[in-house]
């Protein structure tokens, strides 16, 4: 079953899900729905690294609850693990009905992003431990 409540802590990215993102079926695509996963994921990827980083991997991630039109979705980071040039970081997916006070969790996965250096080759993460 999903949590109860959101993670504590600032979220990494809130936005509001709109008709432009929307599937045949009417439903928010669970295409942007991981796009704003990868977004807030990045954010906090490049505070890490202190600089330029890609995603490399994404595990488990397995869309619990449909996201509708007008719904806020609020993402939420936490590192899971760094290593020389890579690091893991859980994300989870939130919404919110526009008119109501409840959140539920929608989706969440483990993203892997590793650091660049300008030509876009891995680099050690600043104060990262030897692998």
């Amino acid at each position: 079953m999903p949590a109860a409540t959101p993670p504590a802590g600032l979220p990494a990215i809130r936005t509001i899900a709109m008709p432009a993102d929307t599937n045949p079926a009417g439903d928010i695509f669970g295409g942007w729905l991981m796009a704003q996963m990868d977004l807030a994921a990045g954010n906090t990827a490049a505070r890490i690294a202190r600089g330029r980083s890609a995603t490399i991997a994404v595990d488990g991630i397995v869309f619990l609850k449909p996201v509708h039109v007008g719904d806020e979705v609020t993402i939420h980071t936490d590192l899971i693990s760094t290593g020389r040039s890579s690091m893991k970081i859980h994300v989870e997916a939130w919404r919110r009905s526009r008119d109501g006070d409840e959140s539920e969790k929608v989706t969440d996965a483990t993203f892997t992003f590793v650091a660049l250096d300008m030509a876009g080759r891995p680099r050690p993460i600043p104060g990262a431990a030897t692998e």
